[in-house]
C-alpha cells in the first residue's frame, strides 16, 4: 500500500487535523480581519441613522456599493494574481489597505465620510479575497477542499462574532461612545496583517509562467467553460435573495433593541454561521454538495419569514440565527464548488468573477431592501427577500435541469 492509498484508508487524513498548516493560518488571518470590521459594522447602521442621520436607502446605498466594489476589484487581483503565479503579496496588500482604513470610521462626521471609509476597506477586501481564496485551493488537497475552505470560514465567523462581543463590551464600558469602539477595533486588523505576512509560507506555485501579455483577457474568461458560468448564475441567484446584514442589525433596534445590545444579534447570527461552517464543508466532500445549498436556500426563505412576521426582539434574534445557518450552508460550500470547477492556473481569475457577479446582485439586493425599507417599512422588506429566494429556487432548478453546474 503506497503513501496515497495509506492517506485515504486513514479517516484522520479527511479530519480537520490534516489541513495543511498554511489553511489554518489563513483562517486565523480572517478571523481577526473580521472580528475587527464586525466590531465596526455591528454597530454602524445604528450610527450612520441615530448619530449622522442617514436613512435606511442610504444605508442600503453604502453597503450596496461597499460590496460591489470588494467584488469588481477581485476580478484584477485574482486575475493579475494567476498571471504572476503569486498570491500571498496580494493578500497582504489587500489586507493592509483594510486596516489603514479603521481608524477613518472613528474619524467619520458625515455620512459621506463613512461611505469613504467603507470604499477603502472594501477595496482591501476585494484585493485579498480572490487570491487569498485561490491560495487555499492551491494549498488543500482535493479530498479536502471542502473541509479546508469550511474551515476558514468558521474561524472568518469567530471573528465576526467576536467583533460584536468586542463593540457590546466597549458601548457598556465607554457610556456607548461609538468612536471609541471603531478606534479600538483597528488593533486585530494590524495584528491580522502581521500573522499573515510572517507566518503564512506560500507552496511553490505549479503555475506556469505567462507570457508578457495584458493579464486580463477574454479568452481567458471564456477558457473557464461552461460549468463556471452556470454555477456563478446559480451564485448570482442566492444572492440576489439576499442583502446586506446591516438590515438586521436595523431589524433589531427597530423592534426595540438598545443600542448597547444591537450587536449581539450579530453574534447570534455567527455563532451559527461559525458552527455550521466547518460541518458544511466535511460533509459536501461526502455527499453532493448540491443538497447542501438546497436546504441553505430553504432556510433563508425561513430567516426571511421570521424576520417579516416577527415583530419582537426573541423573533429578531430566531431570523439572525436563522439566517447565519443559511450562510454556513452555503458560502464555505460555493467556495469549493469554484475550486471544483476551475483549472489552477486561473482559479484567481475564476474566484474574482464569481465575486463579481455575487456582489452585483448584492448591491440591488441592497438597494431594493433599503428603497422598501423607507417606503413600506421593515416587514416588507423581508417579504420581498422570501420572495426573491422562493423564485431563485425555481430558476435553480431549471438551470439544474439542464446540466449539472459543477
Amino acid at each position: 500500500m503506497n503513501q496515497g492509498d495509506r492517506d485515504e484508508a486513514d479517516p484522520r487524513s479527511r479530519s480537520w487535523r490534516a489541513i495543511p498548516r498554511a489553511v489554518w493560518a489563513l483562517g486565523f488571518v480572517s478571523l481577526l480581519m473580521d472580528m475587527s470590521s464586525e466590531a465596526i459594522h455591528s454597530l454602524l447602521p445604528v450610527f450612520l441613522v441615530s448619530v449622522l442621520g442617514a436613512g435606511a436607502a442610504t444605508v442600503g446605498l453604502i453597503e450596496g456599493v461597499a460590496e460591489a466594489t470588494s467584488s469588481i476589484t477581485r476580478i484584477f487581483s485574482g486575475t493579475l494574481s494567476d498571471y504572476l503565479g503569486r498570491r500571498k503579496r496580494l493578500a497582504v496588500f489587500g489586507y493592509g489597505l483594510s486596516a489603514l482604513a479603521k481608524p477613518l470610521f472613528a474619524l467619520a462626521m458625515t455620512p459621506t465620510m463613512v461611505f469613504a471609509a467603507r470604499f477603502i476597506d472594501r477595496i482591501g477586501k476585494g484585493i485579498r479575497g480572490a487570491p487569498r481564496d485561490a491560495l487555499i485551493g492551491d494549498i488543500a488537497p482535493p479530498r479536502l477542499r471542502g473541509a479546508s475552505y469550511g474551515l476558514r470560514q468558521s474561524l472568518d465567523t469567530v471573528g465576526a462574532f467576536a467583533g460584536p462581543l468586542l463593540a457590546t463590551l466597549l458601548m457598556a464600558l465607554t457610556g456607548d461612545s461609538y468612536r471609541i469602539v471603531f478606534g479600538v477595533a483597528a488593533i486585530p486588523a494590524v495584528a491580522c496583517v502581521a500573522l499573515l505576512a510572517y507566518q503564512v509560507h506560500e507552496p511553490p506555485h505549479v503555475l506556469p509562467a505567462r507570457e508578457a501579455k495584458a493579464p486580463i483577457a477574454a479568452a481567458d474568461f471564456r477558457r473557464l467553460g461552461a460549468p463556471f458560468w452556470r454555477l456563478t448564475a446559480l451564485y448570482s441567484l442566492f444572492t440576489l435573495a439576499r442583502f446586506s446584514e446591516a438590515f438586521l442589525v436595523l431589524r433589531a433596534a427597530d423592534v426595540g433593541l438598545r443600542v448597547e445590545f444591537v450587536p449581539l444579534l450579530l453574534v447570534a447570527m455567527n455563532v451559527v454561521y461559525a458552527l455550521a461552517s466547518y460541518p458544511a464543508g466535511y460533509l459536501s466532500d461526502h455527499m453532493d454538495r448540491w443538497h447542501l445549498l438546497g436546504l441553505g436556500l430553504a432556510v433563508l426563505v425561513a430567516a426571511d419569514l421570521v424576520l417579516a412576521l416577527s415583530a419582537t426582539i426573541g423573533g429578531a434574534f430566531i431570523g439572525a440565527a436563522l439566517w447565519g445557518l443559511h450562510l454556513g450552508l452555503t458560502q464555505g460550500i460555493f467556495a469549493a464548488l469554484v475550486a471544483d470547477v476551475t483549472p489552477p492556473a486561473r482559479r484567481g481569475t475564476g474566484f474574482g468573477l464569481f465575486n463579481l457577479a455575487g456582489g452585483i446582485a448584492l448591491l440591488l439586493a441592497s438597494l431594493l431592501a433599503g428603497w422598501l425599507w423607507d417606503v413600506y417599512g421593515a416587514p416588507a422588506t423581508f417579504v420581498a427577500g422570501a420572495c426573491i429566494t422562493g423564485a431563485a429556487a425555481g430558476a435553480t432548478l431549471a438551470l439544474r435541469g439542464r446540466g449539472r453546474p459543477g
